[in-house]
Parts: C-alpha cells; sequence; structure tokens
C-alpha cells in the first residue's frame, strides 16, 4: 500500500483537512493508500511514496528523488483525484 504524506506550513490545520480530502478522492477514486499529515521541516526527514501539498510550499521538498504532488487548491477533491490519478 502506497504512503501519501500531506504537507502544510505548519503541519497543523490546512494539513488535516488537506487529509481528509485525499481520504475522501481516494475513496471515490476506489483506491486506498496510507494516508497521514505533517509540517513541512518533518516532511524532509519522513518517508512516503508522496509528497502532496500546496504549490507554493511543496516544491521546497522536490530534490529529484521525491515523487511530489503539487495543488493549486488544497480544498478541491476533483483536483486530488486528478493529480493522484495513476499515481495510488
Amino acid at each position: 500500500m502506497k504512503k501519501i504524506l500531506v504537507v502544510c506550513g505548519n503541519g497543523l490545520g490546512s494539513s488535516f483537512i488537506m487529509e481528509l480530502n485525499v481520504k475522501k478522492a481516494l475513496e471515490q477514486m476506489g483506491k486506498e493508500a496510507e494516508v497521514s499529515h505533517t509540517d513541512i521541516t518533518t516532511a524532509r526527514t519522513e518517508s512516503a511514496d508522496i509528497y502532496l501539498g500546496a504549490q507554493d510550499i511543496i516544491g521546497t521538498l522536490d530534490d529529484g528523488s521525491r515523487e511530489i504532488v503539487a495543488l493549486e487548491n488544497v480544498m478541491n477533491v476533483e483536483e486530488i483525484k486528478t493529480k493522484l490519478d495513476g499515481k495510488v
């Protein structure tokens, strides 16, 4: 099972809401994954198959070895589904 790490600046409210939306998107897609959330600093040391977050911060994790999914609208379940399609 793939692991998705939802990342935001502080690892609190917005990443938790994104986590819920990712779980909702996966359910609608008929897919399963382990989903958790954290802050950008902790994400640098955590292992995951997919790192997902707002495009203005998630790019800082892109070191060429991570699968990065950047969202324009972190609350848009349809965008999450589109961006995760084929990755999960």
